[in-house]
């Protein structure tokens, strides 16, 4: 127990003025001084005493070392100031905890360090996807030739599309070049040369209103599918710039059996409507392939209607893929790609 009348300060040594007045007061300080207690949040806000504060008082304070007891014999020669709070052994508990603290983020720093950096994106600057690129360009530029009656010129662009959709598919799969951003652009090519040529046909009466409508009414509601699926199963933050980062695959597109003979069929039923106005009047009359080409639309129609259901009640055809799945396709082609 401190003796009644002992002089307080508070500890650590804070410039207050209370601890000004017993340290400069006018009679010499005689006896032990005491330490009162002092908490780790009032540290935070006290102002220490200078060593010159100290050594300027009537007498002169020792810290004799680090375990000091609160209450310090005066007359002795001051040799070392710590007028900080960590000098107890609380304090020396938490500079060790910040050090080991300290130690273990550095050693959890050089240990990610070597790990291989997780990647979200895949490469999408791939033959395929150039020679899908293509396809994607050449559709207007098929409706434009069709609209002005170059039948010649956008048959042959026409035929160019279909060889290169063979051909990327089968690039892909030999050369292990398959990416998640193909299985989207393909048929989206796909569809958006047969959406602008079932346009354009019927525009110039190659092809019947009705079924342009049946066509074109199926593509808008995928369209619009694609759309949404792609939105929902974006991975955070949903921007704009992210919406439509190809290299950042958040969904696959698996066409369903129904779907891939519709799409052929479709892509003949262009050809032909195409091809037919270059066709000599005799060749036509004498193969009836007017009569052929109309069965060949009622058939078209039917595919269409049937296809587009399938998507509707497939549980397979669209799959939201998560971010463990994203990470293990994008590894795999990587390791694919490696020779």
């Amino acid at each position: 127990m401190i003796p009644a009348g002992v002089p307080r300060l508070s500890a650590p040594a804070c410039r207050t003025s209370q601890n000004l007045r017993l340290l400069r007061g006018g009679s010499r300080l005689t006896g032990p001084v005491s330490f009162n207690p002092f908490s780790y949040q009032q540290s935070l806000h006290c102002r220490p005493l200078s060593l010159s504060a100290l050594q300027s008082s009537r007498g002169q304070f020792p810290v004799q070392s680090l375990r000091t007891p609160r209450c310090l014999k005066l007359g002795s020669t001051l040799s070392v100031v710590t007028p900080k709070r960590w000098s107890s052994s609380q304090d020396r508990g938490d500079s060790k905890s910040q050090v080991a603290e300290g130690e273990s983020k550095t050693a959890t720093q050089r240990i990610l360090s070597k790990l291989p950096a997780v990647k979200s994106h895949e490469n999408i600057y791939t033959i395929p996807n150039i020679l899908t690129f293509s396809r994607l360009i050449a559709a207007p530029v098929v409706g434009y030739l069709l609209v002005h009656d170059y039948h010649a010129a956008a048959l042959s662009l026409f035929a160019y599309a279909g060889i290169t959709d063979l051909v990327d598919g089968w690039i892909a799969r030999k050369y292990h070049l398959q990416t998640v951003v193909g299985t989207i652009i393909d048929p989206m090519a796909d569809k958006l040369l047969m959406t602008i040529g079932v346009a354009c046909l019927a525009v110039n009466g190659s092809l019947p209103v009705w079924l342009a409508v049946i066509i074109l009414g199926r593509d808008v509601g995928l369209a619009l599918s694609a759309i949404y699926y792609r939105w929902i199963s974006l991975p955070p933050p949903k921007t704009m710039a992210r919406y439509w980062d190809f290299s950042l695959p958040s969904a696959e597109v698996k066409p369903t059996e129904i779907s891939k003979i519709n799409t052929a069929l479709q892509l003949v039923l262009v050809g032909s409507a195409i091809a037919l106005p270059v066709v000599p009047e005799a060749v036509i009359n004498a193969w009836h392939l007017s009569e052929t080409m109309t069965g060949f639309q009622y058939l078209v129609a039917a595919t269409t209607v049937w296809s587009g259901l399938s998507y509707v009640f497939s549980n397979n055809a669209v799959k939201i893929l998560t971010k463990e799945e994203i990470q293990k396709r994008i590894a795999q082609a990587e390791a694919k790609r490696k020779p």
